[in-house]
Parts: structure tokens; C-alpha cells; sequence
């Protein structure tokens, strides 16, 4: 119950947010070159078919006009329908998103999984060669792209040594995981990086604080005081910066579904831009804001966990 008021002031900002994610993407998405009704049409449509189909869809209306109703159908929990696909959003995000949200999840369980021991040996051999090896490692994988990366786990784990697949996002979880190691692992390397370096930073200063220092003198045994004191209150500020860096893991996302033909909301997005499916591309943009708001709220939940006062 003690987290109740900060999940609450969350929800009343994050609303607001949402809302200027809408205004934000409207805008956006109605400044892109191009014609919906033409692309629905064709290149061969006469003038004639294809005002037909710009009043069908009313894009003969006014901007503010098309905000509003676009608002009216969001209050009813109705993202619109493709002009393209010719689908529900709602149910185009739901067949579509299980395998964009298993990714990224699936890419931050590795970066922690590869950066926690990583940052604590870098810590912990703080200067020397280790740390040196450590830090050399992630300059390298902070300097890669996520596309040329990407492209060089399709040609040689997937093609030429034939030990995972190339693309797709499989069936079933345990399916879904062997599927999306090698765009997991994409996600994770330009994303270790960031949390190597902030874990790594935040165990320097905890480990040098004085009761770590007064812990050891006690006699108390080195893991208990790694686990119990340092570890606990480095997480800290680490979890700021992993919550901060969801959004990185999510625009990334887009081009790595892209590289291994996952059929998620990334690649769709890319697609529905392509074909100037406006609302699909602001259905998306929501999402993806959602989704963050979410981790977001996540993050400080467990920071409120780890120090009472951060509910305050």
C-alpha cells in the first residue's frame, strides 16, 4: 500500500503524457509526403477514385477535425483500422506485439545477465587490466550499429554455421527464445554498454563508502557484504539509467525486427510508414509510449523498494 501514491501521481502524469504523444504523432505523420488514398488506390487510379477514397476516409476533413474524431475513437479503446491491411489496429497490435515485448525483454535479461559481472569485475578490479579489457569491450559495442550487427549474426551464426535460425520469431515461448537469440543478443550488446558503465560507476562509489568498509571490519563475510550492502544500494541509480534507456531498446527494436523479418510492431511500423498508413503508424507511436510509461513506472516502483524514500 505504501507504493499506492506514487503509482497513482504516476498514472495522472502518464495520462498527460499520452496525450501529448497523440498531438506529437498526429502532427508528424500528417507532415510525411505522400497520399494514403493514392497508395490505397494505386498509381494507376483515375483523379476520380481516388477523392472517393480520400472522402471514404476522411481525409477531406480538417486536421483538427481528424484529431478529434482520432480522440473519440481512442476514449472507446478503438485504435481506427488500416487503410492498407484493411484490419482492426487493435487486433493488428495484438497478434504483433507479444513478439516485440518478449524481444526487448528477452534483450534487457541478457545486457543484465552479461552486465552485472562485468561491471563487478571492472569494479571490483578497478584500473587494472580487467577494468582496462571491460571498457575496451564496451566502447566497441557501444560504437556498432544495430543493422551492421545484426546483419553479421544473420550471415555467419545463422547461415554459414547454421546454429540458430536467420529470422522469424517462432512458435511457443520456449520456440520463441531459440528464435530470438541472435536479435536479443543485437539488442543486448548496444544496450550493455550503457549498463555496464552506470553499474560499474555506482559499485565504485558504494564500494568505497564507509560501511562497507565498517561491515568488513565487523567480519562480516565478503559475498554477504556484496549482496546485502553494495549490491543493493548500487542498483540504484543503475535502475534510473536501464528505465531511462527502455525507449533505446524499443526504437532499436525497429531495426532489428526489420534485419530478422520478425513479424512485430517494429517491422509493421516501418511498413505502415512506408505506405503512409497513418493511423497504424500513431496506434504504434501510442504503444511504444505506453510501453515505456509502463517500464517507467516499474523502475521507480522498484527504486521505491530498494530505498523508502523514494516514495516520499
Amino acid at each position: 500500500m505504501r507504493f499506492l501514491p506514487l503509482i497513482c501521481r504516476r498514472i495522472a502524469g502518464s495520462v498527460l503524457v499520452l496525450l501529448g504523444i497523440t498531438i506529437v504523432t498526429f502532427g508528424l505523420v500528417h507532415s510525411l509526403p505522400g497520399d494514403p488514398a493514392r497508395a490505397l488506390a494505386g498509381v494507376q487510379a483515375s483523379p476520380r477514385a481516388v477523392a472517393a477514397i480520400r472522402a471514404q476516409l476522411g481525409l477531406n476533413d480538417s486536421l483538427i477535425a481528424q484529431y478529434l474524431r482520432y480522440l473519440s475513437d481512442l476514449a472507446h479503446g478503438n485504435l481506427g483500422h488500416s487503410y492498407i491491411l484493411g484490419t482492426s489496429i487493435n487486433s493488428l497490435i495484438v497478434a504483433r506485439l507479444p513478439s516485440t515485448v518478449l524481444l526487448v525483454a528477452y534483450a534487457a535479461v541478457l545486457a543484465l545477465l552479461i552486465g552485472i559481472p562485468l561491471a563487478t569485475i571492472a569494479a571490483v578490479r578497478r584500473n587494472r587490466a580487467a577494468d582496462h579489457l571491460t571498457r575496451g569491450f564496451l566502447v566497441i559495442a557501444l560504437g556498432m550499429p544495430s543493422f551492421w550487427l545484426g546483419l553479421l549474426l544473420v550471415a555467419y551464426p545463422a547461415l554459414k554455421w547454421g546454429l540458430f535460425p536467420s529470422g522469424g520469431s517462432g512458435r511457443g515461448f520456449v520456440n520463441g527464445l531459440y528464435h530470438l537469440f541472435l536479435p536479443a543478443l543485437t539488442l543486448s550488446l548496444t544496450f550493455l554498454a550503457v549498463t555496464v558503465r552506470s553499474l560499474r560507476a555506482s559499485l565504485i562509489d558504494v564500494l568505497s563508502a564507509e560501511y562497507v568498509w565498517m561491515a568488513r571490519l565487523k567480519g562480516i563475510s565478503t559475498w554477504r557484504v556484496y549482496t546485502r550492502h553494495v549490491m543493493r544500494n548500487a542498483l540504484r541509480p543503475a535502475l534510473t539509467i536501464v528505465g531511462l534507456n527502455v525507449s533505446y531498446l524499443l526504437g532499436a527494436s525497429v531495426v532489428v525486427e526489420t534485419v530478422f523479418a520478425i513479424n512485430g510492431i517494429g517491422n509493421t511500423l516501418v511498413q505502415a510508414v512506408t505506405q503512409r498508413d497513418y493511423l497504424v503508424v500513431q496506434g504504434i507511436a501510442l504503444v511504444f509510449g505506453a510501453l515505456v510509461l509502463v517500464v517507467t513506472l516499474a523502475v521507480d516502483v522498484a527504486q521505491a523498494a530498494l530505498d523508502p524514500r523514494a516514495t516520499v
